[in-house]
């Protein structure tokens, strides 16, 4: 496999305003993001989420994501599933709110200062999700937890998922344009393998794109095309510089 970033864990909160409890999701993420995990975690933004955002989506294909919604509604958690991968966890904060015996948030866009202990506990919430996701054995293919481990990965500084360090190459496939997820250090891999351009595509490297890229169905045969010219082109970019 190649050697891609490791794994961080990406928070989606729904943040809407119409309900105090869409600003608790904010907020409470918020602290995780910058007190409590900040190396630890990434942010997710919903809207561009929503919009096509070729980078979010493709770290949530990838990492485990926590969709932290203020209602039933589950907007954040329905939009991670339908455009990426479910939620390794899901917190709803009036379901929260409940089950800890706390009174509802008050204020939709700015809380009262009786709403504040909600929103740490839900941050400390969240925070414990982090350590049990990162102890954890995830499955890219399945979207699920596999078993728990004893070691913690190492992770880097948290940032945007945008701006995460999750390789994206973008290619031209039949007049469009397609972002691959992770091609470079998959190419690159092949090529320090001892693979080269000569012939068909190598089967291995296909197969690598597939377990970090979901092909959409009867779309093979184009991205097989698209990852062979890619491959050529690397192929030939590193190819030594004649005197």
């Amino acid at each position: 496999m190649p050697d891609l970033p490791q794994r961080k864990i990406g928070i989606v909160a729904c943040s809407g305003e119409e309900l105090a409890e869409g600003t608790v999701t904010r907020l409470a993420a918020l602290k995780v993001l910058e007190q409590l995990r900040p190396a630890q975690t990434v942010t997710i933004c919903l809207p561009l989420f929503l919009a096509g955002g070729e980078g979010d989506r493709a770290f949530a294909r990838f990492y485990p994501t926590i969709a932290v919604d203020g209602c039933e509604k589950r907007c954040a958690a329905r939009a991670t599933e339908l455009y990426s991968n479910k939620p390794a966890a899901t917190l709803i904060v009036a379901d929260f709110v409940a089950q800890h015996g706390l009174p509802r948030p008050q204020g939709p866009r700015r809380l009262s200062p009786e709403s504040g202990p909600i929103v740490d506990a839900l941050a400390e919430e969240i925070a414990t999700e982090v350590d049990h996701l990162l102890r954890a054995r995830w499955s890219r293919t399945e979207g699920a937890i596999l078993e728990a481990t004893a070691q913690t990965p190492q992770v880097a500084t948290a940032a945007c998922a945008c701006g995460s360090g999750i390789p994206v190459t973008t290619v031209q496939m039949d007049g469009r344009q397609v972002q691959i997820m992770a091609l470079e250090p998959i190419l690159a891999l092949a090529y320090d393998q001892g693979l080269r351009s000569e012939g068909p595509l190598p089967a291995r490297i296909m197969a690598t794109v597939q377990v970090y890229n979901a092909i959409p169905a009867g779309e093979e045969a184009q991205w097989e095309r698209a990852v062979a010219l890619a491959w050529q082109a690397f192929c030939q970019r590193r190819l030594p510089i004649s005197a």
